[in-house]
């Protein structure tokens, strides 16, 4: 199937990949007809999707399931006065109707919102009269029964709500038996490749979340992503930790994996286990595996030993840079490298690690994804010399737009204007580039701390921390400062057996000072049980930003 949508199949090296790599877009791309549905047409028993959950239930689907099921969906969306063109908002988790729901909205032509259930009732209301949502779809857990509930009293474009779940619940319609009853007879829907398909709310750093819009192009991007960073392999299984309420979902749950005929495992949990990750692995004998840097950090702490995960062939890892040390602890356990990549909700992979074209180094994205034009340019639009911070671009999307980048963020052309400038799109980010082309992380450009006149990347500080062996997670942060501006806050989960003490944190800030340049270290050190994160397992640094601005009354 990918043969379609590539010119060439191998490369001899990263050169040659970055030179000759193109992806071949046909007129009226739909992702469910031209992938799902051929699938089901050429080889109907072909696994598509294996989920699973903590309480021992498992369910494989084929690709015929997968369309009987979308057009089912399709033809009950299109029974509640869901067209082409309308807004629906999915909060499925890993529920098996999140694939579904997707296709089916794909077939139709409307415009699908992932969501997270970690949804406040805020967030819901923003999102509705943001985007003009038409219908909700939600599982039944007890916050999105809540908060979709109180919402929708303030939503007045929101007509249908319904629930995903084994029981019905009262006020939402009973999803699954709408799905059921539907005619299995579905006639196929136009759709344009300019058409927008979907909609990522992404978590900016500043301000209210924009609209990430992608149109039906989208999915072929992430044959990069699947076949030549993830490395999945036809007919074997693929497991990336996200829930569906996320662009990872993209990235790893779906479209690239999809195209390539990979079998992508659905862990259908709330909250992530380490060792049930890792019996999980053994147990079907995964071949690929993408988690943020966090999930291995997890992983790590746990008598690996004790788990034959042998069967992975490729790790890799977005989401937040990972730190050299994880790298190192994995390959040394396992062997195999994890290759890094680098991306945003507007993009498919940008950075990273492909095939085995170029050597690891640890704490580097990589190098650029071929069908990007990136570089790296100062506040004028000028390329950056080696070793120079300055910001991560995009060039020519003026001349034609690549192939999984998003089209525009919905309904804000002052967003656009921002970041569509000299012919470039500015990703926000900043990072530097070495004498062989490897890109290094700084940070969000709001996420760079600014020192008494120095400049500081979280990442360097956070890899510094990692090297010391209290330290289990860490997330580094500017706080307000009057003599110098902003300071490094350090915001630490300590390993078993350490406990918080004021002689820890010398130690600490001493050892980051040995590790890296002294004026680095975090002057402020706070001990926590927990970091806040995403589902997915990504650390929400806003959040803790937010925290300590209140308590300062900023």
């Amino acid at each position: 199937m990918v043969e379609k949508f590539i010119n060439r199949f191998s490369y001899k090296d990263y050169d040659d990949f970055k030179k000759n790599y193109r992806i071949i877009v046909p007129d009226n791309f739909n992702f469910a007809y031209d992938i799902v549905d051929e699938w089901a047409k050429t080889e109907p028993n072909k696994k598509a999707l294996y989920w699973c959950n903590d309480d021992g239930e498992e369910k494989l689907f084929t690709f015929a399931d997968m369309k009987r099921l979308s057009d089912k969906a399709a033809n009950a969306f299109l029974g509640r006065g869901i067209g082409k063109g309308d807004v629906v908002l999915l909060m499925l988790m890993q529920r098996p109707e999140a694939w579904i729901c997707m296709l089916a909205l794909h077939k139709i032509g409307a415009i699908v919102i992932p969501a997270t259930y970690q949804l406040t009732e805020k967030d819901i209301v923003y999102r509705c009269n943001s985007a003009d949502i038409k219908m909700i779809i939600g599982v039944d857990h007890e916050d999105i029964i809540r908060n979709v509930t109180s919402a929708v009293k303030q939503c007045p474009t929101v007509h249908t709500i319904a629930m995903v779940s084994k029981h019905p619940v009262e006020g939402f319609i009973d999803w699954r038996a709408e799905i059921e009853k539907a005619d299995e007879k579905f006639r196929k829907m136009p759709t344009q490749n300019s058409d927008p398909m979907l909609i990522y709310f992404s978590s900016g750093t500043t301000g209210m979340p924009k609209m990430v819009m992608h149109d039906f192009t989208y999915p072929l991007g992430h044959i990069t992503t699947a076949k030549f960073w993830n490395q999945v392999e036809e007919n074997k299984y693929h497991l990336t930790v996200s829930d569906s309420g996320w662009a990872k979902f993209g990235w790893g749950k779906i479209y690239g994996q999809w195209i390539v005929g990979a079998t992508i495992v659905a862990y259908d949990t709330e909250k992530f286990h380490a060792p049930q990750m890792l019996e999980l692995i053994q147990r079907i004998k995964l071949t690929t595996f993408c988690a943020p840097p966090t999930v291995y950090r997890f992983l790590l702490k746990e008598d690996m030993s004790k788990y034959d995960i042998s069967s992975i062939k490729h790790f890799s890892t977005a989401g937040e840079p990972l730190n050299p040390e994880v790298q190192e602890k994995i390959q040394a356990l396992t062997g195999k490298k994890i290759n890094e990549g680098f991306g945003q909700s507007e993009s498919t992979v940008l950075v990273g690690y492909f095939c085995d074209f170029t050597p690891v180094k640890p704490g580097s994205m990589g190098k650029p994804a071929p069908i990007y034009d990136i570089d790296i340019v100062d506040e004028n639009g000028n390329s950056c010399e080696d070793g120079v911070v300055g910001a991560l671009v995009v060039r020519n999307t003026d001349v034609k737009r690549p192939v999984g980048l998003f089209r525009e963020y919905y309904k804000d052309p002052e967003a656009n204007a921002r970041a569509f400038k000299n012919n470039m799109y500015n990703t926000g980010d900043t990072a530097w580039r070495d004498s062989d082309g490897y890109l290094w992380f700084v940070g969000r450009s709001d996420d760079v701390i600014k020192c008494s006149g120095y400049r500081i990347g979280p990442f360097e500080v956070e890899s510094a921390l990692f090297t010391h062996p209290a330290v289990l997670e860490c997330a580094v942060t500017a706080v307000p400062d009057e003599i110098r501006g902003q300071v490094v806050k350090a915001t630490i989960v300590l390993a078993k057996g350490y406990l918080p003490s004021d002689n820890l944190k010398k130690e600490l800030q001493n050892h980051v000072k040995v590790s890296t340049a002294p004026y680095k270290y975090p002057r402020v050190i706070e001990f926590v049980d927990e970091l806040p994160k995403t589902s997915s397992g990504k650390i929400k640094r806003g959040q803790i930003r937010e925290q300590d601005n209140k308590r300062l009354g900023k």
